[in-house]
């Protein structure tokens, strides 16, 4: 490992700093890309710090910079800890097959008809669901026609138009809304509040700090047992949303390349965290929520054995399983992520 070249790599992801704001405004996020009336904020979110990170090998940190204990939001990251705590729910039998659909153990929740019977755990994990409806009020078509860099050239639309919907398992589309009705489903699973759930089941297994927080829209509020519930986000498209510090997404980016093991402890099964690997068929750099490098489409500068948690931002939780690295970095400019990642794997050869 070179450390001057290392440091010089992180020199260049301080020089590429996002162009997001420090301080929350009317541009601040990506809600205001939305179609009115759903360009607006439904829960809190804060401003942020400088560009951030840690980078940790074989379960040792090499380097941290910027103010790497700070919680900030890690906006679409969070789709990973939904992932997790799906596997979670897999692990205590709440969850025993993914391929069967949601609405056999969810009722009432908007997978009663139409093909949304259809929709299995495994459609609403891999973004493959086409599931049609409103969760807490924003309607799925807010987020039809989206596309992102790291998926290619998408499909020629609009976004918030009416694409025709296909059959479940057919169509990949990232999809918000779609997201949030996964977490709904995971809440009625677990009969708790999921924040409650990923302290107890992830966060405190794997020695995270107690600093973080997971919050949800103010309307997102559902009852289960007679108990008062926010349902959370798997992001921050219109607010909430975890904030959490690089140095604690670093321990899950180090669960995740230990197979769900953490300090001596099986905290996730293995089996789980490989089938969060494996691609999906129609979309192969994907998996249960997370980014695959399949044929190096997401980031050509990096093997294709790395996968990705990424945020709008923008946050990246890179872990590379042939040189057992985790990376995490914030508020990166996203077209300078694949050099700024080049320029660490150079460090480290």
């Amino acid at each position: 490992m070179s450390a001057q070249k290392l440091a010089k790599a992180v020199q260049f992801a301080i020089q590429h700093e996002t162009p997001w704001s420090r301080a929350v405004g009317d541009q601040w996020g990506i809600h205001h890309q939305d179609p009115p009336p759903w360009n607006r904020l439904l829960g809190p979110v804060h401003g942020r710090g400088p560009v951030s990170g840690a980078v940790v090998r074989d379960g040792q940190r090499l380097l941290s910079w910027g103010e790497p204990q700070r919680p900030d939001l890690t906006f679409s990251i969070a789709k990973t800890y939904l992932a997790l705590l799906a596997g979670v729910a897999h692990d205590r039998g709440l969850l025993p097959d993914v391929d069967e659909p949601v609405g056999v153990r969810v009722e009432g929740i908007g997978f009663d008809q139409g093909r949304n019977r259809a929709i299995t755990w495994v459609h609403l994990l891999q973004q493959t669901s086409e599931w049609e409806g409103e969760c807490f009020g924003v309607p799925d078509q807010v987020d039809r026609y989206r596309t992102l860099q790291f998926q290619g050239a998408g499909p020629a639309g609009k976004k918030g138009d009416a694409r025709p919907l296909q059959s479940p398992g057919t169509y990949w589309e990232y999809n918000d809304v779609r997201i949030n009705q996964l977490s709904l489903a995971l809440l009625h699973l677990f009969r708790q509040p999921l924040p409650e759930v990923f302290r107890d089941a992830v966060m405190r297994p794997i020695g995270a700090s107690e600093d973080w927080r997971w919050d949800g829209y103010d309307n997102a509020y559902v009852e289960i047992n007679g108990r008062r519930m926010q349902s959370v986000p798997g992001g921050s498209h219109w607010g909430g949303g975890v904030s959490i510090s690089s140095e604690d997404q670093a321990r899950i980016g180090q669960l995740l390349l230990d197979d769900g093991a953490s300090l001596g402890r099986q905290i996730i099964s293995r089996s789980w965290m490989q089938r969060m690997r494996a691609p999906c068929a129609i979309a192969p750099f994907y998996g249960f929520l997370l980014w695959l490098n399949h044929r190096r489409q997401v980031f050509p500068s990096v093997p294709s054995s790395s996968y990705f948690g990424i945020g709008a931002g923008s946050s990246f939780m890179w872990i590379e399983p042939e040189t057992r690295l985790v990376l995490i970095v914030r508020w990166i400019d996203a077209m300078h992520a694949d050099e700024f990642f080049a320029h660490v794997l150079d460090a480290l050869a």
